[in-house]
């Protein structure tokens, strides 16, 4: 939960003093957000990559004027030209722990398996006064944070038996109301229930063959994909793990800032959440979307205000703030007042949408 508490109150938990008060304010009022686990990662590794892949590789986290086969071209000291590669990035691995697992081949990784392990002694009896300010910290106990920090990366499939591993209650409790994976036969009855709704993966749309459903959503902003982790100082009523702010990518136009990977999206919901379904896995006709309704993509690319005038802009593709997008107001109102999809463009992307998606191989 750490990245919640970094966007909340960035450099906040840094401090000697601040930090520990910001934290016992933080954990008392996001121990009530349940709702959060709604927007854990769905579909695993199939959807969003393992060690060794992501559908978003290759992508370049600044756009560069000009390339030499696909390379950046930039000039020695001489003032000769000189190709740099991009630095590649493992999207994969949701949460690593450390710059160098972060980087490393995936050969080169060894995992120790934390499912089962011991986690030692109960650190509630190390120190009473944090009871009300951990969650679930104080059982892991000193094996069990030893442990997750061995395993050194986690995938989106990993990263849920993470959660299980460290909180177990309060995934109890989500796994009534959400659910993550991947429907083998979406005829089950078992699919009828409730907490399988909002997972597109695991239902599938109506039989309403003209029906449209149109995919609207902001791109053409950094937007957090991955993380770089580590175990914090042992403190006050400290959590154990953090993400590493320190680390950082070797120049201006890499990926990683502030120990996070950025990937193309709304600075909220990466491209490949947003666009995936719509993209693929409901377009035509496929288990997922068995009438063959129609879907179209509509991205809009981000453009910031020009002046304080015009508020959060009017081309904004901000999570929020695009709401008061222009285009995407004339898009609703002509969809509104009964305009089709073709009728308003068809498909409009910016991104690497339909390539990315490409390389994940769902059965559909």
């Amino acid at each position: 939960m750490s990245f919640m508490y970094r966007a909340i109150a960035p450099e906040m938990l840094d401090s000697d003093f601040l930090g520990l008060q910001t934290l016992r304010h933080l954990m008392r009022m996001t121990r009530t957000w349940d709702s959060t686990m709604s927007m854990l990662p769905k579909g695993g590794e199939t959807i969003w990559g393992g060690l060794d892949w992501s559908p978003e590789d290759g992508f370049e986290c600044k756009s560069k004027k000009r390339k030499t086969n696909d390379s950046e071209v930039s000039k020695d000291v001489h003032g000769e030209p000189v190709e740099v590669n991009p630095e590649p990035v493992n999207f994969g691995r949701m949460v690593s722990f450390g710059k160098d697992v972060a980087e490393a081949p995936a050969s080169n990784i060894e995992q120790i398996e934390f499912r089962d392990a011991v986690k030692g002694n109960n650190l509630a009896h190390s120190n009473t006064s944090c009871r009300d300010v951990w969650t679930e910290y104080q059982e892991l106990g000193w094996g069990g944070i030893k442990a997750v920090s061995d395993y050194k990366a986690f995938t989106a499939g990993s990263i849920i038996d993470l959660f299980n591993f460290v909180a177990p209650r309060m995934m109890q409790r989500g796994s009534v109301h959400f659910s993550y994976g991947i429907a083998d036969n979406l005829d089950d009855p078992k699919y009828g229930h409730y907490k399988y709704w909002s997972n597109p993966l695991e239902t599938k749309l109506p039989n309403a063959p003209k029906m449209e459903i149109f995919s609207m959503y902001g791109v053409g902003i950094p937007t957090e994909r991955a993380y770089v982790y580590k175990l914090s100082p042992q403190a006050e009523c400290y959590i154990p793990f953090q993400i590493d702010a320190s680390a950082e990518g070797g120049d201006e136009n890499s990926c990683l800032k502030g120990g996070v990977y950025m990937s193309n999206g709304d600075e909220t919901v990466p491209v490949l959440s947003s666009g995936y379904m719509c993209a693929k896995a409901w377009r035509g006709k496929t288990r997922f979307n068995p009438s063959g309704s129609k879907t179209y993509v509509r991205e809009y690319n981000h453009s910031p205000p020009s002046n304080l005038l015009e508020g959060r802009g009017t081309q904004s593709g901000a999570h929020v703030d695009i709401m008061g997008n222009f285009a995407l107001m004339e898009d609703i109102i002509r969809i509104a007042a009964g305009a089709t999809g073709e009728e308003i463009g068809g498909d409009q992307v910016y991104s690497d949408i339909f390539k990315w998606s490409e390389k994940i191989k769902l059965k559909l």
